[in-house]
């Protein structure tokens, strides 16, 4: 058995797939078909953290290159993103924004990828312009997480608690989003019981989502509960995300499966630094880590994902890296990014003092 799939061929989502090819493929030219398909293939690609989706994806609108519609150009930056391709996709979100000025996605996924890459007041600016209502619950979530990750997290959760409290009838994925923020926020201010609550209230909302799962997997992991954390994902050993967390949990709990995965997880970092996709750099290095005992290198993986991605799960792995390494100076940019920040985590905060 090479692997089992996801899904059957009768199952929803591949019954709408099949609709969806049939309509790009019957209007060739539609960029609104094509990028409806590419779309589709990206939410499963988040959901399921398999990047195949993305290559289905970037076939269905390879045809337009270069300059295209506004929305083949938002579809295009999305998937670029995905890759961690972020200057080629903030270009995309630019060149869409300026064909369609009110694009929320276009405007949403640039104050994204300026999160990631801690460029906060860059952040702030497309939150602040995204059109519409500013009192709309990403709007206020985006400029909440902002606020949340530069030292005022407190006020941030009670604003966006708020917002939540009043839009009941929000759109279910903004929902999600804000409920596993907000439950990172409340685990940040130590308070692990309401964290625990809003991660069951993102989970009630019945939608697979990669980002969600791991979230939760590392809660768990923190919280000392790694049984849990082997029924949570022992069906999703096609993420990388996923399996990592999967792996570090079995090997906590001293089950005899965990080889096999650290084998396999370390297969797939291999093919993939062959095909010259570094697209888990950060679970390379807590891979190298925590599951090869490995820390210079997993402090040099760690620090090369930090060149480009730098949010507080970087951090913490070049922080774990550098202490285990007992290499001080290596952490020197991330000590300056938790100084800068003043961002509020005392897990952070006792890894920098123990490196400083």
């Amino acid at each position: 058995m090479l692997e089992r799939l996801p899904t059957r061929r009768d199952a929803p989502v591949m019954v709408e797939l099949r609709q969806l090819r049939a309509a790009a493929a019957s209007r060739p030219g539609d960029p609104e078909a094509a990028s409806g398909l590419a779309r589709r293939y990206f939410e499963l690609a988040n959901a399921e953290g398999d990047p195949r989706y993305i290559g289905y994806a970037e076939a269905a609108i390879a045809r337009w290159a270069g300059d295209a519609p506004a929305e083949i150009l938002y579809t295009r930056g999305l998937l670029r993103q995905y890759r961690h391709d972020f200057d080629p996709a903030l270009a995309d979100f630019a060149a869409a924004l300026a064909k369609d000025p009110e694009h929320y996605g276009a405007r949403a996924w640039r104050a994204a990828i300026f999160m990631v890459r801690a460029n906060y007041a860059a952040a702030g600016t497309e939150c602040a312009a995204l059109p519409g209502d500013p009192a709309d619950l990403y709007a206020v979530g985006c400029r909440a997480y902002v606020e949340a990750t530069t030292g005022h997290a407190r006020g941030a959760y009670v604003r966006l608690s708020e917002a939540l409290r009043q839009q009941p009838e929000a759109e279910p994925h903004v929902k999600l989003w804000v409920l596993t923020r907000l439950a990172e926020m409340t685990w940040r201010l130590e308070d692990p019981a309401a964290a625990e609550s809003l991660f069951k209230q993102a989970f009630d909302l019945g939608i697979e989502d990669n980002f969600l799962l791991a979230a939760y997997a590392d809660f768990l992991l923190e919280r000392a509960r790694p049984r849990e954390v082997v029924a949570l994902l022992k069906q999703w050993e096609r993420s990388d995300t996923l399996l990592l967390r999967l792996a570090l949990a079995e090997k906590r709990v001293g089950m005899r499966e965990a080889a096999a995965h650290v084998q396999a997880l370390g297969d797939r970092f291999a093919a993939a630094s062959l095909r010259g996709e570094r697209l888990h750099m950060g679970e390379e290095a807590r891979f190298l880590l925590d599951l090869k005992n490995e820390p210079k290198k997993a402090l040099a993986v760690a620090l090369d994902n930090w060149k480009d991605q730098r949010e507080p799960r970087d951090a913490r792995v070049v922080l774990e890296a550098a202490a285990a390494a007992g290499d001080r100076q290596a952490a020197a940019p991330v000590l300056r990014w938790l100084a800068e920040t003043r961002f509020e985590s005392e897990r952070l905060q006792a890894l920098a003092a123990r490196l400083q």
